[in-house]
């Protein structure tokens, strides 16, 4: 008898396109093993589990109330299998300020930051000077638990207060010292450090519209360029990432490597799996097909995660 599989998506968050095509892209693949149903996390959504009763939910949400522990610890409650990290590495992993200290307590490099509340009034020259003394321009800020590059912008000193001013429904951002180099990124799946690839954008840097917009024209890089001491230097700073945040699952971490160091910009719990996505095309590379992928990541669904 088929097992029933629930894959949730769409969502609430600013990921929601992202979120709807990854689904559609699973349930594509696996629609003939299973019975299949994709379902969005509203208020109906206990009602739905109970009625549908799933063998497994495949979480196909991103960003908030999706990857941030709140519908991980709906499904503990219902004791029901899903994909993916847990209730707290998913809420440490999208708290870009928790996750930074967790690095660093953990001796991995990760560009310097620090916090700004809205609550303060945006005074420009005591704000740039600030800037200046302890992290240097140019800067990014960004939201700190928003995914996929949402709401990102490199700064100067010219448009810092207003790129912030596009942020102000956020109690507070961070800014971050901006590190230059190379963009390679990382796919842990599970125990393996499955691979790497780099990002070549066309854009000042890989933001949304990079990730997701074909028409962007960022270049895919795999195999990675690079001296295999460095590789391997990313593949173990990433799989130490995803164990210490106590990630399950597959995970992506996104890297600059800047002057011979890998700094770790943030790790993503829930890798995107769009025709665009980067965990998919490392797995392509080492022969591990879509299909074979979403039915790894269905067989490692547990609960108590």
């Amino acid at each position: 008898m088929k097992k029933k599989l629930l894959i949730l998506a769409g969502g609430f968050s600013r990921e929601r396109e992202i979120s709807l095509i990854t689904a559609k892209s699973v349930f594509k693949e696996i629609n003939k093993n299973y019975i299949t149903k994709i379902c969005e996390p509203d208020g109906d959504l206990i009602k739905t589990l109970r009625a549908f009763k799933p063998d497994v939910v495949f979480n196909a949400l991103h960003g908030r109330y999706g990857e941030d522990g709140y519908i991980q610890a709906i499904l503990e409650s219902e004791k029901i299998k899903y994909t993916h990290s847990g209730v707290l590495s998913s809420a440490v992993a999208i708290d870009k300020e928790i996750s930074k200290k967790i690095f660093l307590k953990n001796n991995i490099l990760t560009p310097k930051y620090f916090k700004f509340k809205f609550s303060e009034k945006i005074i420009e020259k005591k704000l740039i000077k600030k800037v200046k003394k302890k992290l240097g321009f140019p800067v990014v800020i960004k939201p700190f638990n928003e995914g996929s590059s949402v709401e990102v912008y490199i700064c100067n000193k010219k448009n810092l207060k207003k790129n912030l001013l596009k942020l102000t429904s956020y109690k507070k951002v961070m800014i971050e010292e901006y590190i230059g180099g190379r963009e390679i990124q990382v796919a842990i799946m599970g125990k393996r450090k499955l691979g790497a690839i780099e990002l070549v954008p066309k854009r000042k840097f890989y933001d949304y519209e990079a990730k997701y917009n074909s028409k962007s024209n960022t270049k895919h890089l795999i195999p990675v360029n690079i001296k295999k001491d460095y590789l391997h230097q990313a593949m173990n700073i990433a799989y130490k990432a995803h164990k210490i945040i106590g990630c399950k699952g597959v995970t992506r971490s996104d890297f600059k490597f800047h002057n011979n160091k890998f700094y770790l910009l943030e790790i993503n719990t829930q890798p995107g799996m769009t025709a665009l996505s980067l965990v998919p095309e490392i797995a392509k590379y080492h022969d591990i097909s879509f299909k074979n992928l979403i039915e790894w990541i269905i067989k490692d669904a547990s609960i108590n995660r």
